[in-house]
């Protein structure tokens, strides 16, 4: 019995590219309104309104800044706590062991430490980073959503997508140029 090792790619979504800021974001609104939940939209700088658009959600970066920063403030109090009055307990010049105004500097400076490292790797973590290869790279112009175009992407795993309707919808909402997507 022989196995069939090619390659077969399957379709990531339908892919529209939009001249214009106000165009996609018009374009994702009414996506959105259509009933699309799995959307991505790939600009060259930030546009205001645009994670609304698509659906984006809160996201719990705050929160992992937040722990990662109490993380580090209960572990910099605790490890001088520890030291002065359990490890290396030295009574020098009559002060008490515990003597926890002297620790408010470094307790802080944990602090500060760990959320910006929770900040970083949380945020790496989230995003799904590093990630080389995404199957939108293979879009033919892609390469321009970092510099003048604006793209807006439909996903096939959308409970509503539909291959031919989503470009014949992406066509509608006046895209430059529609593609279907296969990484």
């Amino acid at each position: 019995m022989a196995h069939d090792l090619t390659y077969h790619p399957e379709l990531h979504g339908v892919v529209g590219m939009f001249d214009e800021a106000d165009a996609l974001l018009s374009a994702a609104n009414r996506t959105r309104e259509a009933g699309y939940t799995k959307i991505e939209a790939y600009t060259p700088f930030p546009i205001h309104g645009l994670s609304e658009a698509i659906g984006f959600h809160d996201n719990k970066i705050k929160w992992v800044i937040f722990w990662s920063g109490v993380i580090g403030a209960i572990s910099g109090f605790g490890l001088q706590f520890w030291v002065s009055t359990m490890a290396y307990a030295h009574n020098s010049g009559g002060k008490p062991l515990f003597s926890w105004p002297a620790f408010i500097p470094v307790t802080f400076e944990c602090m500060v430490l760990c959320a910006a490292f929770g900040a970083v790797f949380g945020m790496l973590g989230m995003n799904g980073l590093p990630q080389p290869y995404h199957p939108i790279f293979e879009a033919k112009r892609f390469n321009l959503a970092s510099q003048d175009k604006f793209f807006l992407c439909i996903e096939a795993d959308d409970p509503k997508f539909d291959s031919k309707e989503a470009v014949k919808f992406m066509k509608g909402l006046g895209a430059q140029e529609v593609e279907e997507v296969v990484g």
